[in-house]
């Protein structure tokens, strides 16, 4: 899973998300991310989170 910051998602109720922003914000972060978070967002297909989990 791959986004640019500028990504922005739509829910179906018509609330707007920046996931660009999120990801670069969790990404830039993830040393500060529990096993149990890292594991959630490698199972979101984020890669970067799976190679984290690994190392830890």
């Amino acid at each position: 899973m791959t986004a640019s910051r500028g990504h922005v998602e739509e829910l179906p109720d018509g609330t707007e998300v920046k996931l660009g922003v999120w990801l670069s914000n969790v990404k830039s972060r993830r040393a500060k991310l529990g096993a149990d978070q890292l594991e959630r967002l490698a199972g979101l297909g984020l890669e970067w989170a799976a190679q984290a989990s690994v190392t830890e």
